[in-house]
């Protein structure tokens, strides 16, 4: 259920951004290399991070409520109870989804700003389509995208864990939950 906030913010981004890197590289007639910096700084940075912000304000609030309305109903008590594991039933799967997640919100971000950047060079700053593609080519590296999506690999180990941790010393009921969220976001 990120995938749309992923998606619009991602879009916005990629065309703040390009619109930003055109209005500066103009004045130096640099504008043949508007794809290349755009794809770096959306591939390398913008993306995981953006994503990672969405997703914690998503997914990791959840993570936190739900573990921590557990909490405070005793289910938790009620696993141990049952001789099951609450850190291996209820943390590992999380923690793994958030994981394996991530990249692939990471990627269709990095596509979604990387092109939405292409329409904004091409409609407003009159930049040829082939040397936005061009520069991004020559600039981008394969390092650069693999980099991106390793990020996002370890930000969704972080958000799920950070997540896990404050759900799971949820204290004083409902006040307790809106606490945990909060401080897991």
């Amino acid at each position: 259920k990120s995938l749309l906030a992923t998606l619009v913010t991602a879009i916005f981004i990629g065309m703040a951004f390009t619109l930003q890197i055109i209005r500066e590289f103009v004045k130096f007639g640099a504008l043949q290399m508007v794809g290349g910096i755009v794809g770096l700084a959306i591939w390398r940075e913008l993306g995981p991070l953006l994503t990672g912000v969405v997703v914690s304000g998503r997914i990791g609030a959840a993570i936190a409520s739900e573990i921590g309305t557990m909490k405070v109903t005793e289910q938790i008590d009620a696993l141990k109870a049952l001789s099951q594991d609450p850190i291996k039933y209820l943390v590992v799967p999380r923690i793994l989804a958030v994981m394996f997640m991530m990249p692939l919100l990471v990627g269709i971000a990095d596509v979604a700003g990387f092109l939405s950047g292409f329409g904004v060079a091409t409609l407003m700053g009159n930049i040829n389509p082939y040397a936005y593609f061009n520069s991004a080519s020559l600039m981008l590296q394969p390092a650069d995208v693999y980099g991106g999506l390793i990020k996002a690999f370890v930000f969704g180990f972080i958000i799920a864990l950070i997540s896990c941790y404050q759900g799971l010393k949820t204290t004083a009921g409902a006040k307790g939950v809106g606490q945990s969220t909060t401080f897991a976001v």
